[in-house]
């Protein structure tokens, strides 16, 4: 699931076939494959229809490797012949899936180790995928730059500021379902991952490892339930947020979009919050969850937010809304650090 911006809606990204070869859609290709074993559904069309009742953008993952070929292992120069039959199988199923399910918006490719993208022909494999779905956007992991990076496990921004990036991440320690592993971050700390992805303007995927029935485990639902309560009245935050060139501050983290800058709050002091590197003038603030105005002063890049109340108004992060005579600005002294 993608806590993302693009075009202010989530969209989530399915899983169509993993390293081991198993294809969740029908293949001309495989025999190993949902609709031909048990399941006897083609469990991608069904998801497809799901989102699309739903509004949600649909997003494909695909990993390039598959175990169950020597040819993978032996690579292109040692067994060309097989490397050539494996890729035709790749090829084709990537077509498969831009052809078969309609708009697709996203392709995420994987596993393109330890190859390089003239092994994978990944410039021909992208043209035909962009020719099938024109308005599609395409992951980094072919080998080619395409539209979006994608680091994995850590918050690491694009160092072209006009470049997309997502960052994915598990909830616990594990991708896939681990019954043993209960390490999970907790809502606090997903919340706050999100808010880091959108300061510099990212996006944040976030992983869900179904059980071995399909169901999504407990602590997922409770997780995703929680984020999304507290999307329902701050998500102004992050929906359609750019990068915000504001620095971090002992108190929070600020999020910005248009004339307008977010102050995270996930520790609240009570009383008093203090920022500082602005560069605008704040014109007026308030609190986002309740639209009561807040008492600001500022001096010069400092900005005191006053008399606030000594308890935190959301348990997880509480967001001061600016509004500012421009687009966001910090001193040039404070730039080094973002």
């Amino acid at each position: 699931v993608s806590l993302a911006k693009k075009a202010g809606m989530e969209y989530m990204v399915l899983t169509t076939r993993h390293h081991d070869g198993y294809s969740l859609f029908d293949s001309d290709v495989s025999d190993f494959t949902a609709p031909k074993t048990a399941a006897r559904r083609d469990l991608v069309s069904e998801y497809v229809e799901a989102c699309r009742k739903k509004g949600m953008r649909i997003g494909f993952y695909y990993s390039l490797l598959d175990w169950r070929y020597k040819a993978y292992f032996d690579g292109p120069q040692r067994d060309p012949q097989g490397w050539a039959k494996f890729q035709d199988y790749v090829h084709t199923q990537v077509r498969e899936l831009c052809a078969n399910y309609g708009k697709i918006d996203v392709f995420w490719y994987d596993g393109n180790w330890p190859w390089t993208p003239e092994d994978w022909r990944s410039a021909e494999l992208n043209a035909m995928v962009r020719k099938l779905q024109p308005d599609i956007l395409i992951n980094n992991r072919s080998g080619l730059p395409e539209d979006f990076g994608t680091p994995e496990q850590r918050i690491e921004p694009a160092k072209e500021t006009t470049r997309m990036w997502e960052t994915c991440m598990t909830m616990n320690d594990n991708w896939g379902y681990s019954k043993a592993d209960n390490n999970w971050k907790s809502v606090k700390q997903l919340i706050m991952n999100l808010v880091r992805c959108a300061k510099d303007g990212g996006n944040y995927l976030l992983n869900v490892g179904p059980k071995p029935d399909g169901t999504i485990p407990t602590p997922s639902v409770k997780r995703l339930e929680e984020i999304g309560k507290w999307m329902d009245v701050h998500g102004e935050s992050i929906y359609g947020s750019e990068r915000c060139p504001l620095p971090w501050t002992t108190d929070g983290i600020l999020t910005g979009k248009g004339n307008a800058a977010y102050l995270h709050v996930f520790r609240w002091p009570g009383k008093d919050i203090t920022i500082s590197g602005v560069k605008n003038k704040v014109l007026s603030a308030k609190l986002l969850m309740t639209n009561k105005e807040v008492e600001v002063e500022q001096e010069e890049d400092r900005v005191f937010f006053r008399n606030l109340s000594r308890k935190a108004p959301n348990s997880l992060d509480s967001i001061i809304k600016m509004e500012l005579d421009g687009k966001p600005e910090a001193m040039p002294s404070f730039r080094h650090i973002l």
